[in-house]
């Protein structure tokens, strides 16, 4: 169910048990070959394909994709779009408000940008003090590749990078038209910034062109994989928050 086509009726005619669905990315740079939009699509598309499962055609309320991040990290590229940390928190504590006002208890945040992965974790632990005396809610934050491990024997990568071979495919797959000439993209490796521990870092510290990875080995093909690996784990994500019993710890 698409909350974007439906009457305030049929909504407050739902189930409070009926799980509900933000789709989260970004709109920022990708690189010298990719469009800025790239993490909403390719986050939409994974959705896409998981929201027109029969399964859950009438189980589960899918909001529409909000494309504004946290994305400052970027800032120096031009074309990036950004909600600073703390005003993107807000957006996504207010957005899960409006439903747990409205009675509903399953609400799941899916992520497609990875700077947002900090904020949107720190929006459900929020989200959830606020309403601490409560026993039966369902708050989760998760990035759609962190889901599912690609098996796919030709990738040269094995983790998600930015404007990636990874990204770069499933654009391939899904917008070709809009990813430039990836002939002559230099690889710009992962490499190991004082891990385990975590950085603070901007995007200059790491690539001048603004990709992470080798977008040159990318293919629609290795696209295809992709989408298929990350929108099955999605699905698997989504029947677990259905058989929920509404009180235990597991899921």
């Amino acid at each position: 169910m698409n909350l974007t086509d439906m009457t305030w009726p049929a909504v407050k005619a739902l189930s409070p048990d009926t799980p509900v669905v933000f789709p989260v990315a970004a709109l920022e740079q990708h690189g010298q070959h990719m469009p800025l939009f790239t993490d909403s699509l390719l986050c939409g598309e994974v959705v896409r394909r998981v929201a027109e499962l029969e399964r859950f055609q009438h189980r589960v309320l899918f909001a529409p994709l909000q494309w504004l991040g946290n994305s400052d990290h970027h800032l120096d590229f031009p074309g990036t779009l950004s909600a600073p940390p703390r005003v993107y928190i807000d957006l996504l504590n207010g957005l899960m408000e409006n439903f747990l006002q409205r009675g509903f208890k399953r609400l799941l945040i899916i992520n497609g940008h990875g700077g947002n992965d900090v904020p949107g974790k720190q929006a459900i632990f929020e989200t959830r003090q606020a309403h601490r005396t409560r026993s039966d809610l369902l708050l989760l934050f998760a990035t759609y590749w962190h889901l599912a491990t690609p098996t796919d024997t030709a990738l040269t990568q094995s983790e998600m990078g930015h404007a990636c071979e990874w990204e770069t495919s499933m654009m391939l797959r899904i917008r070709p038209m809009l990813v430039g000439d990836i002939s002559h993209v230099e690889e710009v490796p992962f490499g190991n910034p004082f891990l385990p521990a975590s950085r603070g870092w901007v995007m200059p510290d790491r690539s001048t062109p603004g990709h992470v990875g080798n977008p040159r080995a990318a293919t629609a093909e290795k696209g295809e994989r992709l989408f298929a690996t990350f929108a099955g784990g999605f699905a698997d994500l989504l029947d677990r928050v259905l058989a929920w019993d509404g009180r235990s710890w597991n899921g």
